[in-house]
């Protein structure tokens, strides 16, 4: 029982309670949130005091009539439109607001013109995160950064505080949110500009637009309404590696059509077109063999390319950079914007090329060498190099001679001789041969000595027979020394007559043996020797002297004959 008391007693201070002050104060709630009308009637420090027709004034705040620091745009007897923000503070007074009820009036024009699909002006007036706001006549919206401009707008400042269209995208009046688009107006008139431009359009005409973005390939540049790419290659002329080396987004320009596709509505731009060619009577201005100074402009693994002119460049092949500098990358050789001489070697003015030569404007250092070393003068120089078939020495900075291991020495072999030599060595070869094209130095160190073996070599003639001297025991043959200056050779096959006889064990080191000279190899100091030739000549001779084996005397019997006679004579 006491609890429902309780609960009765509860209700009565939550609801009986309120509704007796109500009606004892005489507060009516139903002007709150309306928009009336009222006459200023005085202005103090802070407010302006208004009647609006009820038991008692209003005041509205001053800053609600001007901007901040300025006079407010309001005096006495002003009759304006106000919203009843509360029927009755605690000092009794009716609290109004004029923002508000400008607000209610905007929101009010807004939803007509939103349900209608209208543009409506306003003000971008601040910056929060993900866009801007903008006063729409007394009602706050959203402006996305995304739809301030058709592309993207770096500084917004110079749209700041300027009035414009603006297309309501959405509107929540419960919420209080308005989302509005810039872009979109753009874009509409966008569309009708490219519409008349589209028609109107042809290829040569000369148009102005704005740089609107730049790609590694080339720029786009809106014409008013419609866009063409502008190509690298139809920036200028001269070589452009980069669009933004010559263009800036937002830049003004003047173009020309190039090409354009109705059906694609592609546009083709150039700017270069309204500048004069520099590439015609190239072929008169720079004639094969003249000699210019260019800039280097860019560099390859193939070559580098040399500005001659604005305009006008050629390539310097890597083959043509460096007389002594091969298989070496061209970066190596030249720098980008470094000024260099260079020779006209062909033009192609119909493909636009110009091949140069760098080597060619310096001397080919080994049509030097040729004539300031002639055949059989002395050089001297550090050996650079050593290689399994000789030394390179260096003549110049630039070029080497090579030595072959078979102008080492007279007397030993190339291998062996190859030994007494290291890298670094200071030597003194003689000059054998400057081969110019093929860009090579033939060297000699043996041949700063006179051949101990020319004198020999002179009395050797092919059919001599000569004395010869065992050296080495091979399986295929033996080695042999003729005089100690000159090495031969006798094969398996040519020890002797008889097949039984041909065998190289039957031969000693030191021992002494006859043969025939088969043939002299001057150059290598060597000679190929037969016995077995000089077995069957012996044979021949003695068959012509004292008869022949057709009369029924054998081969054996004329032999001893012959030694018989020989024997007696002696």
């Amino acid at each position: 029982m006491a609890s429902a008391t309780q609960t009765a007693t509860d209700h009565f201070r939550g609801e009986d309670f309120a509704t007796l002050l109500d009606e004892t104060l005489g507060q009516d709630s139903g002007f709150e949130g309306s928009v009336v009308k009222g006459c200023v009637v005085r202005l103090t420090d802070d407010f302006a005091i208004v009647d609006v027709g009820l038991k008692s004034e209003g005041r509205v705040a001053l800053r609600e009539f001007g901007p901040p620091g300025a006079a407010p745009e309001v005096k006495p007897g002003d009759v304006i439109e106000l919203y009843i923000e509360r029927y009755e503070d605690r000092d009794g007074s009716i609290v109004l607001s004029r923002e508000k009820a400008r607000r209610e009036e905007a929101w009010t024009n807004l939803e007509k013109a939103f349900e209608a699909n209208q543009r409506v002006n306003g003000t971008i007036y601040g910056r929060v995160k993900g866009g801007f706001t903008v006063d729409l006549g007394g009602a706050m919206a959203f402006l996305p950064g995304s739809q301030v401009d058709i592309r993207p707008v770096r500084d917004v400042t110079p749209l700041m505080g300027v009035p414009q269209p603006f297309q309501i995208l959405k509107m929540d009046r419960a919420r209080g949110n308005i989302v509005v688009s810039r872009r979109a107006v753009l874009e509409e008139t966008r569309a009708e500009q490219r519409s008349e431009l589209i028609q109107g359009l042809k290829e040569g005409m000369i148009l102005d637009g704005v740089v609107k973005n730049i790609t590694d390939y080339g720029a786009f540049v809106d014409l008013g309404g419609v866009d063409g790419l502008l190509h690298v290659t139809d920036i200028a002329w001269k070589r452009i590696n980069h669009p933004s080396e010559a263009l800036q987004i937002g830049q003004p320009v003047r173009v020309q059509v190039i090409r354009f596709n109705p059906d694609t509505q592609r546009i083709s731009l150039g700017m270069k077109q309204l500048e004069a060619d520099p590439w015609e009577n190239v072929a008169l201005k720079y004639p094969p063999g003249a000699r210019f100074t260019g800039r280097v402009t860019n560099i390859t693994d193939y070559g580098a390319f040399v500005e001659l002119e604005p305009g006008v460049e050629g390539l310097v092949h890597v083959s043509e950079m460096s007389w002594t500098k091969k298989n070496v990358h061209p970066g190596k050789i030249v720098a980008t914007s470094q000024e260099v001489d260079v020779m006209v070697l062909d033009v192609d003015s119909t493909k636009r090329r110009i091949s140069l030569g760098l080597k060619q404007v310096q001397r080919n250092p080994w049509e030097q060498f040729a004539e300031e070393h002639k055949v059989g003068s002395i050089v001297e120089g550090e050996i650079r190099n050593i290689t399994e078939f000789g030394l390179f020495i260096g003549l110049s900075a630039d070029i080497d001679g090579m030595v072959h291991m078979s102008d080492l020495s007279w007397d030993e072999s190339g291998e062996e001789a190859m030994k007494n030599y290291e890298k670094g060595q200071v030597v003194k070869a003689k000059v054998l041969d400057v081969d110019v094209e093929k860009e090579r130095i033939s060297l000699g160190i043996k041949q700063l000595q006179e051949d101990p073996a020319a004198d020999v070599l002179t009395g050797v003639q092919k059919g001599a027979i000569v004395t010869c001297v065992v050296t080495a025991v091979q399986a295929n043959g033996i080695e042999v020394k003729v005089d100690d200056v000159l090495s031969g050779f006798i094969r398996r096959t040519e020890l002797a007559r008889d097949k039984a006889e041909q065998r190289p064990e039957r031969f000693a080191v030191g021992e002494r043996v006859d043969a025939k000279v088969v043939s002299v190899d001057r150059a290598a100091r060597k000679l190929a020797l037969t016995i077995r030739g000089r077995e069957q000549d012996e044979d021949k001779q003695a068959i012509n002297e004292y008869g022949s084996s057709d009369s029924g005397a054998s081969l054996g019997d004329i032999l001893s004959a012959a030694i018989r006679r020989r024997s007696a004579d002696a």
